[in-house]
């Protein structure tokens, strides 16, 4: 390691909790593994009822065939390869974690079968299916996967050996139970205290979950453990203004959809979670559902900053759904008049006028101690126009140690300012970041003319000489018009490129002195204008929807350079329909 990787290390490490250190110590030491003895006696929590349904993504549709991340691969019937070392981390991740599990296109019988395969190839410490995060969602889609079978099956005080060919009931085996109870055994020894953040939470909500499906000293013991986490993580991972605190749109629907799913359990079973705690967690989780449905677009799915991107968190109208079934919740309804949402703690400032939306990222990028789902993307922003995307965050492809991955946590993948060619935040590997941008300061107002204006800076580029400042300014109308002006304040000369990313679904067509988006019938839905710039210059880049996905599109660049303070000025004109 040379002095410079010696110094990002530090840069990097600094900010992690003097907890973390010493579990990462510890992370790194022969983990035990329990091992449940033949003579021991499994009881099930009695009177727990299956739970309500959220839907799950639809590409799993077959017996035989597995799609994650938009990449599918076929196994014939009786020969699962549970290693599937041609396929990507996380496609393997997704192949452990069993949410086919809550697919009904798959029969009851492909299910049982996989989760017997599964238990006989995977002993203990098998490489990625025993990875906490992991076993910690195989835990929770087993759990539903057991209470859906048979509501009868659930009153059954005790299971052990000695049942008639270990079975009981519509096919459910002991054998099944002695795994999910050891898998249960194993998560409590193996919590990702060196990780926190949503693994932690993850963690909870499984040790939550064994803890209420089965009976006994053990079970107590992960129900008490899961519950803390629980109630630990409600006020670390939500913001003051209920977002959540890594700064994903994508891992806030998520983290809700567990804190859902936890008051599902609760609900349905007999004293696992305390009046108070139920009410605590509603109100939380209502105010977060706010949160979501404030920052949706008009298309009603997330932005894409961060680490998000479709299809692997429920969408928000699913999740709304399923918050009404178990706790009852209606989403607020969206008024076709101009309105404005700021969401300070958060970072995430949103005006929107009918179908016309704008929302705006001027938040830290995460928690200090994990900002693994950070991207450069501050002051960057996503716009709407009569219902579709048409300025569009770059998304995020995968969480491999590929070009993707580095592009779509990069500067220039945002709608953003880069100076000097400089990050904005020091991103390196996959998940680090060592130098961050911090925001100085963000603020969304209304004013009595009709207009809306949004201001906020950030200290990303204080590494360089003269120490520069990002300024930016949104202004809109009320009608038709938003222009973005961008100021670096400090000392000395430098370059500044302001990316404009357009939705593949367009093309920039030059004409005169101005930008059309066009679509690819020609027909011209807005004009951008260069108003301040040195030059205007247009390159390809990539848009990351989906995981797994990749598109080509558009992107506008303007150039200026020159001593500080310096400018960078350009509009986004609505073409009257």
């Amino acid at each position: 390691m040379n002095g410079a990787s010696f110094q990002r290390y530090i840069r990097t490490l600094r900010h992690l909790r003097v907890s973390q250190w010493w579990h990462q110590l510890l992370h790194r030491l022969p983990t035990w593994q329990p091992t449940l003895p033949l003579s021991k006696k499994i009881s099930l929590r009695p009177g727990t009822l299956p739970l309500h349904r959220i839907a799950i993504p639809p590409s799993i549709h077959t017996d035989a065939a597995f799609t994650f991340l938009h990449l599918e691969k076929v196994f014939d019937l009786g020969r699962i390869d549970w290693t599937n070392t041609d396929m990507p981390k996380l496609w393997r991740y997704n192949l452990h974690y069993f949410d086919y599990l809550q697919d009904s296109r798959r029969s009851i019988e492909n299910k049982a079968y996989l989760v017997t395969d599964w238990i006989e190839h995977n002993p203990q410490g098998t490489v990625d299916a025993w990875e906490p995060y992991t076993a910690s969602l195989r835990i929770v889609n087993w759990v539903k996967f057991f209470l859906s079978l048979s509501p009868t099956s659930l009153c059954l005080n005790s299971l052990q050996e000695g049942s008639p060919k270990g079975e009981w009931h519509v096919g459910q085996k002991i054998e099944w139970l002695k795994s999910l109870y050891s898998q249960a055994l194993w998560l409590e020894q193996n919590i990702e205290y060196h990780i926190l953040a949503n693994h932690y939470l993850k963690n909870g909500v499984a040790l939550f979950f064994a803890g209420a499906y089965f009976q006994g000293v053990d079970a107590d013991r992960w129900l008490k453990k899961g519950v803390q986490i629980l109630r630990e993580e409600l006020d670390e991972q939500f913001l003051a203004d209920h977002g959540h605190f890594e700064r994903s749109p994508m891992y806030h629907s998520i983290c809700v959809t567990d804190y859902l799913d936890v008051l599902n359990l609760a609900r349905q079973s007999h004293c696992v979670l305390s009046p108070e705690d139920q009410t605590k967690f509603v109100q939380q989780i209502t105010t977060s559902l706010n949160f979501l449905s404030d920052i949706c677009l008009p298309d009603n799915e997330i932005p894409l900053f961060n680490d998000s991107a479709f299809g692997i968190a429920p969408p928000p109208s699913q999740i709304f759904d399923y918050a009404h079934k178990v706790i009852g919740y209606e989403p607020p309804v969206r008024p076709s008049s101009l309105t404005t949402h700021s969401h300070a703690a958060s970072g995430y400032f949103v005006c929107r006028n009918g179908d016309d939306a704008i929302i705006i990222d001027c938040g830290s990028i995460g928690p200090d101690y994990q900002p693994g789902h950070a991207h450069c993307d501050t002051l960057s922003f996503e716009l709407a126009i009569e219902g579709r995307r048409v300025v569009v965050d770059s998304g995020v492809h995968d969480y491999e140690p590929s070009p993707e991955r580095a592009y779509a946590r990069s500067t220039k993948a945002h709608n953003t300012v880069a100076v000097d060619g400089e990050e904005q935040s020091e991103i390196w590997g996959v998940f680090r970041v060592a130098r961050r941008a911090r925001p100085l300061e963000a603020r969304l107002e209304r004013r009595p003319d009709g207009s809306v204006w949004f201001t906020g800076a950030h200290d990303g580029y204080r590494s360089l000489r003269g120490r520069p400042i990002h300024r930016r300014s949104i202004a809109y109308d009320g009608k038709a018009t938003w222009k973005i002006e961008d100021r670096l304040e400090g000392n000395g000369g430098h370059r500044m490129e302001s990316y404009l990313h357009i939705h593949p679904d367009y093309r920039i067509e030059k004409n005169g002195a101005s930008f059309h988006i066009t679509e690819t019938s020609g027909k011209t839905i807005a004009l951008i204008e260069a108003l301040e710039a040195n030059e205007v210059r247009m390159e390809r880049g990539w848009y990351f929807p989906e995981f797994g996905r990749r598109y080509e599109n558009d992107v506008m660049i303007f150039i200026g350079s020159g001593t500080m303070p310096l400018t960078l000025s350009y509009q986004i004109r609505k073409r009257p329909t």
